[in-house]
């Protein structure tokens, strides 16, 4: 089945489940993919910890089913490779080389093992903002940067390392990274990276990208600049992106999404002005808010019966 393709499978119902930083969020999805139950637990830390806290999740699923679960897709967060089944390494959850072979046999059914970001670009691509097109990047925009990439209508994976865009450097000498780099994506035009910059410059307590928007509204100058530095760090990494894969657009996610034009207007003429040959992608909003990676799971479990039924 190509990764395009609508599921042909006359099934009830399937688990998803999208293990993020802070919170598992899990549905039951059916055939038409229509979400009939959904819940969220706390993410635990810790590889073990997280296999159980999954587990429990698919068992609560269970319990709320009115019908066979035929199968569960189950996506992480980090580097994965779904081919070896294996979740090579998350900074924030606390495993390496995570894996993941035996999940089917803790689930019960047949399971599909995927990753977030690529979860929500296929959920996206085949049910939202990137339906129709054969070109995509997916760019979720919140604590941290990353995305995912279709080209020619097929997902890019190379091993679970494609799509790290979070961590191009934007500032040559700039602040530490996570990642062991300095001036990456991720401490400028991050949702985080905002709050956290206003704050060390101003000295006041800044939770939320959106506030310092806010404080830039009421003509804050040093909101401003942070916005504004924020907003070139993401364009000149796009143009990056554009000169090298050529999307036809850009579907950018996550919380800062939540910031409407005063993101999207600004980073489409800033990335317009950095191109000269290039193709111009359109730069639109996600379309399935935090439901995508949840719904690119349920996909994956359609995909991985679909798959079965044809050995």
């Amino acid at each position: 089945m190509s990764a395009g393709a609508a599921s042909v499978i006359p099934v009830s119902l399937v688990a998803a489940v999208d293990i993020g930083g802070t919170t598992i969020k899990a549905a039951l999805v059916d055939g038409d993919l229509r979400v009939r139950h959904t819940l969220r637990r706390p993410t635990p830390y810790g590889a073990d910890a997280v296999l159980d806290a999954v587990t429990k999740v698919l068992a609560e699923l269970d319990q709320l089913a009115d019908a066979p679960v035929a199968a569960a897709g189950v996506v992480f967060p980090g580097l994965v490779d779904e081919t070896a089944r294996i979740a090579r390494f998350s900074v924030n959850l606390g495993w390496r080389d995570l894996d993941l072979a035996d999940l089917a046999d803790r689930t019960g059914r047949p399971t599909a093992i995927g990753h977030d970001v690529r979860a929500g670009a296929l959920a996206e691509w085949r049910l939202g903002a990137a339906k129709g097109y054969q070109d995509v990047a997916f760019v979720p925009v919140g604590t941290g940067v990353s995305a995912a990439f279709i080209a020619d209508g097929a997902m890019v994976v190379a091993g679970g390392y494609a799509g790290e865009i979070g961590h191009l450097v934007v500032e040559p000498d700039g602040e530490p990274c996570p990642c062991g780099g300095r001036g990456c994506l991720e401490t400028v035009g991050s949702a985080s990276a905002l709050a956290r910059r206003y704050s060390a410059l101003t000295g006041e307590d800044v939770s939320a990208a959106l506030e310092v928007l806010d404080r830039m509204r009421a003509g804050d100058v040093v909101a401003a600049q942070v916005w504004n530095q924020g907003v070139d760090a993401l364009a000149d990494t796009l143009a990056t992106v554009v000169t090298v894969l050529a999307p036809e657009v850009v579907v950018i996610g996550g919380g800062l999404s939540g910031a409407g034009p005063a993101l999207f207007d600004p980073l489409r003429a800033r990335l317009g002005a950095r191109l000269t040959f290039q193709r111009v992608p359109t730069v639109v909003a996600a379309a399935l808010g935090d439901q995508a990676a949840c719904l690119g799971a349920a996909l994956l479990a359609l995909d991985h019966l679909q798959t079965r039924s044809g050995e």
